[in-house]
């Protein structure tokens, strides 16, 4: 079951944002099926699929955002670590999680059927216990929501990385925000146990201060390594070995910083470390 174990997965955390709780949900679903009688189960893998959607669209609706310090961010996954069980291509990006926040649970699911999975209305409507036309729907109004911006997964990001750290560790702020666009945002989840200084930061002037502050008062001894993170190009701070921040950055078709996504939860960390 190691294959369906991981497609379900994919399915679920793409939809709550969160690698624990989707691992819960499949977990819990699979420890379920195994008592059903399954003399009128046609097909295993999508009753399983269904089941599991449907569990992570009511868990999406339930859940309330933790009251933590800063914004409530998605948990990251590291997409190109060979240990990783989610299906890679059909991760979704780390911009593409913070933006699915805007939608309501179903218009998440039917969005990422259709997009990551590429299922047709009809199946969307079987999974989703609706019509055809409610599908229709529901993925219009997610996709208005959304209104993409130009993101950009496949950009060359070594050389942003370097200069953007270099910037920051040279305290060269006109170096540093003419690397940003100029509306960026920077957001910083602490969790449930360690404040940020600021949940939302916007503008590129603004940015860049608060960058070589939070670096003064809290990255100047640390270690850093590139890597990618659902996707995207992102910095690993360490502290005594151990993960400490992850700044998961957005890359627009110009080769400029669309958004900054700090991650300094440690619950969020674990997956990643």
């Amino acid at each position: 079951m190691d294959a369906t174990f991981r497609k379900l997965l994919t399915y679920s955390y793409n939809i709550v944002g969160s690698y624990e709780d989707a691992k819960d949900l499949v977990q819990s679903t699979m420890e379920k099926y195994i008592t059903l009688d399954k003399r009128h189960i046609g097909h295993e893998v999508n009753y399983l699929i269904k089941t599991v959607i449907n569990a992570s669209i009511n868990f999406k609706n339930r859940a309330e955002k933790q009251k933590g310090y800063g914004m409530w961010l998605p948990e990251p996954m590291a997409t190109e670590s060979p240990d990783l069980n989610l299906i890679k291509e059909q991760t979704a990006s780390y911009s593409l999680l913070v933006l699915m926040e805007k939608l309501n649970a179903k218009e998440r699911a039917v969005f990422i059927l259709k997009e990551a999975f590429g299922y047709s209305h009809d199946e969307i409507a079987e999974a989703l216990d609706t019509t055809v036309e409610n599908s229709r729907q529901l993925l219009a109004r997610a996709r208005k929501a959304l209104d993409q911006t130009s993101v950009r997964a496949d950009m060359p990001a070594q050389g942003v990385l370097e200069k953007y750290i270099q910037s920051i560790v040279d305290a060269d702020l006109d170096t540093l925000e003419s690397l940003l666009v100029e509306d960026i945002r920077l957001m910083a989840d602490g969790g449930r146990s360690v404040k940020v200084i600021a949940a939302v930061v916007q503008g590129k002037a603004a940015a860049s201060q608060k960058l070589q502050q939070v670096y003064t008062l809290f990255l100047r001894d640390t270690d850093y390594s590139f890597t990618t993170i659902n996707h995207q190009p992102a910095i690993c701070f360490y502290k005594d070995g151990a993960l400490y921040n992850c700044h998961v950055l957005e890359i627009t078709a110009d080769g400029r910083i669309g958004n900054i996504f700090s991650i300094v939860a440690p619950e969020k960390l674990r997956t990643i470390a």
